[in-house]
């Protein structure tokens, strides 16, 4: 991923980017220097040269990495064992491979994707249906992928 511009983020910028986060009840705090770094593809939010956050439409949220440190509670979709491999590989989640979803969810809002074995993020995504919707529904997409395991942000180096 070859980069535009990278700097670091003023300080009130970073507090709103912090608080963006924070709105996910994340457990462990973000703690450092934020750095911006702008690619052709996307805009990244770096801390210690590693991508927490990415921009979408102008508002940050986690990276899989980013939801591997930070540890957010809320907006959390679990998927099944069965719908891993498909994921990795950048496919859309169906309905029919969640086990679970946070019920606040509406479409629209960002989305963690987590397994349900390890609770482990595998990427991140744009929610289609509500929440409840995800859970008791058998057919269709449930979450649009913007990021995953092992994509041109995953590979991101530090």
């Amino acid at each position: 991923m070859t980069a535009k511009k990278r700097h670091f983020l003023k300080t009130d910028v970073a507090r709103r980017v912090v608080a963006a986060l924070n709105t996910y009840e994340t457990e462990n705090a973000l703690k450092g220097k934020l750095e911006v770094l702008e690619t052709p593809e996307r805009t990244l939010i770096l801390l210690n040269g590693v991508p927490v956050a990415l921009c979408i439409d102008q508002t940050p949220f986690f990276t899989v990495r980013g939801a591997m440190e930070l540890k957010p509670r809320r907006h959390l979709v679990t998927v099944d064992m069965g719908a891993v491999q498909f994921i990795r590989n950048g496919a859309d989640v169906m309905c029919p491979g969640i086990v679970d979803a946070d019920e606040s969810i509406t479409p629209g809002d960002f989305v963690v994707i987590i397994d349900e074995r390890h609770n482990k993020p595998l990427g991140v995504g744009t929610a289609l249906i509500t929440g409840v919707e995800m859970i008791h529904d058998t057919k269709g997409k449930a979450v649009r992928i913007v990021h995953h395991v092992g994509d041109k942000i995953w590979l991101v180096e530090p």
